[in-house]
């Protein structure tokens, strides 16, 4: 009954997904700089001349202009097409005289390549901040991982006082060493707002301060002993080690988990002692607490990079299948993809990991990526953007009844998706019926943005524009979500429709954009859910899940609640809030016809549901 009725689900939402796309003409070029001038000191022979190695030779003043020359192009290159990564091979950088201050724009990606964050050691600081007028509201598409940092103040003391990596969603800390204090809130700005960022695997000894940002996930992180320092309406915790206590309810905002149920920490490049590059994958981890290398290596394994096709953006699609089927993983470098076919990742085991924030692009219609159902594919470090034809799907993981009814897959060998993000407009207009479906049980989505614009290049975003149903959907079994954003969406945002699945934080802006309220109704109810958890499924579990509204188009819109599940003893939300943001629209209830509404009359104050049912 449970399998019948996810497929029914899924065909009815996903139509005519099988169709063929027909090839796609070449991009326009882009209007960027070329990137070969932008670092002219570094190594960029390895991966071509958007990723820019560093070498702890090599003259302090060269990396600086460097970084900052990049930086200068992609302060405020929020949808443009330049692509960079920044790596520096093991060593110290800096000194206590001699700071070294990594600015970080949009779709730059700042790496260690030492086996552990030990490895790399920037006396400075790796900073990404906000913009007068914003603050962090805007700050997506960068990340740093793998190094150790010791801070130290630049001429811009505000700025590098501490360690400041002020940030929104899409935005990922991993594996990084902070010897002080961090903060998550663009203090020098003003305003100085901040809205929702993502740390896992991480040592934060000094401390961390949250301010203003409205939520947030920190996952198997060491928040030393400073701790976190407040809430605002959504701090999550999961396997971290001095995180606050759980105190939700009553205008109280923290919900932690003492570990985190399963997880698989992103595959990293690095160099190992004998010079040569490798990808390390680390081995999933079950009921865990604290960094994966705070007793030593991570375990996992180390993959030659000779067992990767390195592939540019000028490769076709059928090259880099013919890669991938013989055997190969897939190595992306930065830059977009303009791809008019899918790519198709059907071996166990593959690695599918992006450098710079490697962009794909639907060409014509078409899925962009799609997996057999076989264990442990691990995809990473990727944006998806939907193209003007509309996309039934843009990426799929698994089939809908696995091989013949009997998926490929296991418990002790997940498929994972880390710090992967969808676009359905923005930089050109976008279509999509739905972003991401995962039809493969044991599945792990760690640090997922799925965004259908609010905002973008004229003419990319408006209601009959960038036009996309659901973010996500899930009809595998045993699916966990880590850190969960899925925003704009003009039907449920989310469904979840498998069985023994759970989301550790949720964040969700319903629609800014709903024209009327005839518009965005269905079957009696107002608007749509922001999660619907279908009304078959048996067990699920919630945690630290929020939905806000912002309906400026029309201030008249009303939701009829957030959470929409079945009621039943296995389904159980933990730690729900719905808040409107500013004014304009109304949100009834919480979760089904529970929880009190928000609107105009308490805007910007929490409604909160502890439990449910």
């Amino acid at each position: 009954m449970h399998r019948i009725a996810r497929l029914v689900v899924s065909a009815a939402l996903l139509g005519a997904a099988g169709l063929t796309a027909t090839a796609m003409g070449a991009e326009h070029a882009s209007a960027d700089p070329s990137p070969a001038s932008l670092c002219p000191d570094a190594v960029t022979a390895t991966f071509g001349p958007n990723v820019c190695v560093f070498t702890p030779s090599m003259p302090q003043a060269a990396i600086q202009a460097d970084a900052d020359a990049i930086y200068a192009q992609q302060t405020d290159n929020e949808m443009g097409t330049a692509r960079y990564a920044l790596l520096f091979e093991p060593g110290t950088y800096g000194s206590a005289t001699s700071p070294l201050d990594i600015r970080v724009g949009y779709y730059t990606e700042v790496d260690g390549l030492g086996q552990d964050p030990s490895g790399v050691l920037i006396n400075g600081g790796v900073t990404a901040i906000g913009k007068n007028g914003s603050g962090a509201l805007d700050t997506f598409w960068r990340s740093v991982s793998n190094l150790t940092i010791h801070v130290v103040p630049t001429a811009d003391a505000c700025h590098t006082g501490n360690e400041m990596w002020a940030v929104s969603q899409a935005a990922p800390m991993r594996r990084v060493d902070v010897k002080d204090f961090t903060t998550f809130m663009p203090y020098c700005e003003n305003p100085n707002y901040a809205s929702g960022g993502f740390v896992a695997d991480s040592k934060l000894e000094g401390g961390a301060l949250n301010g203003s940002q409205q939520q947030f996930y920190v996952r198997n992180t060491d928040l030393g002993t400073g701790g976190w320092s407040n809430y605002v309406w959504n701090q999550v915790f999961s396997g971290d080690i001095n995180a606050p206590a759980q105190d939700f309810g009553a205008g109280a905002a923290y919900t932690t988990l003492a570990q985190t149920p399963v997880s698989r920490e992103k595959p990293y490049l690095y160099i190992d002692g004998s010079g040569a590059w490798n990808v390390f994958v680390p081995s999933p981890q079950t009921n865990s607490a604290g960094p994966t290398w705070a007793s030593g290596h991570t375990p996992g394994t180390s993959i030659p990079l000779s067992k990767f096709f390195v592939a540019s953006p000028s490769d076709s699609v059928s090259k880099i299948n013919n890669a991938l089927s013989r055997g190969l993983n897939l190595l992306l470098t930065p830059g977009v993809y303009n791809v008019d076919s899918q790519i198709k990742v059907k071996r166990a085991d593959t690695v599918v990991q992006g450098l710079g924030f490697a962009t794909l692009t639907a060409g014509n219609g078409n899925s962009v990526l799609t997996t057999a159902d076989v264990p442990g594919i691990d995809i990473s470090g990727l944006l998806v953007d939907a193209g003007p034809v509309n996309s039934p799907v843009l990426v799929q993981i698994g089939t809908l009844n696995g091989n013949n009814g009997q998926p490929h897959n296991r418990p002790d060998d997940p498929t994972a998706l880390q710090d992967v993000f969808f676009r359905v407009g923005g930089p050109h207009v976008g279509k999509a019926t739905v972003s991401l479906l995962v039809n493969t049980d044991n599945t792990i989505l760690d640090d997922l943005w799925i965004w259908r614009a609010d905002h973008g290049v004229a003419g990319s975003v408006g209601w009959t524009v960038n036009t996309a149903d659901t973010g996500l959907v899930v009809t595998g079994d045993h699916v966990t979500a880590t850190g969960l954003f899925v925003e704009h969406f003009q039907k449920y945002n989310v469904i979840w429709a498998g069985e023994h699945g759970e989301v550790i934080f949720f964040q969700n802006e319903l629609p800014y954009d709903p024209p009327t309220q005839a518009d965005y109704e269905h079957n009696g109810v107002l608007g749509w859910a922001a999660f619907k958890v279908a009304d078959w499924v048996r067990s699920f579990q919630g945690y630290g899940m929020g939905s806000y509204i912002f309906t400026n188009v029309n201030p008249d819109i009303h939701v009829s609640h957030s959470f929409e599940v079945p009621v039943t003893p296995g389904v159980q939300m933990n730690d729900l809030l719905t808040i409107n943001l500013s004014g304009p629209g109304t949100i009834d209830h919480v979760i089904n016809d529970t929880g009190g509404p928000v609107s105009s009359a308490n805007k910007d104050v929490a409604s909160q549901v502890v439990s449910y049912p």
